[in-house]
């Protein structure tokens, strides 16, 4: 897992291409005009899903991971907290669906708070738990950058 803000980019460009052309797509584009949906980036290899929704209370939501992709996280407006464990630490209550390329289960783990500007990075080995309240539910505004694992 990674966690910065977003105009210190460039300093993960070493972790991959894929990575790299995530984090630049975030850098030049105005995101706060990008409306709700998907945008294809470099075919399926790195694709931006952006959303719009209320944060929610930690109770009942479970963790997730995926095998296929990582996951890097934007947040355009507002703040949530996003939970992180190591994915042998996820006890599987929803087996994984390789279509949709996701898992769900039960775990302990730590929260960050991603506030508006910064990005975090969830690798196929990084458990999460996206979504969750600050002090209260508002409104936020993300993009999720999927990107291939090699």
């Amino acid at each position: 897992m990674v966690i910065d803000k977003l105009e210190n980019g460039k300093c993960y460009y070493g972790l991959g291409v894929k990575i790299q052309r995530a984090l630049e797509y975030l850098s030049n584009i105005n995101l706060t005009e990008l409306e709700a949906g998907n945008y294809q980036i470099e075919n399926n290899d790195v694709y931006a899903m952006v959303s719009e929704y209320e944060t929610k209370s930690m109770e009942g939501v479970l963790w997730e991971a995926h095998k296929r992709y990582i996951d890097v996280q934007y947040m355009i407006k507002g703040s949530e907290k996003m939970g992180y464990t190591n994915v042998d630490n996820i006890k599987v209550t929803i087996d994984y669906d390789s279509k949709k390329d996701i898992l769900f289960g039960t775990a302990n783990g730590d929260f960050v708070t991603v506030q508006e500007g910064m990005f975090i990075i969830f690798t196929p080995e990084d458990g999460h738990m996206p979504s969750i309240n600050v002090e209260k539910s508002k409104k936020v505004k993300k993009v999720v950058v999927k990107v291939l694992a090699d």
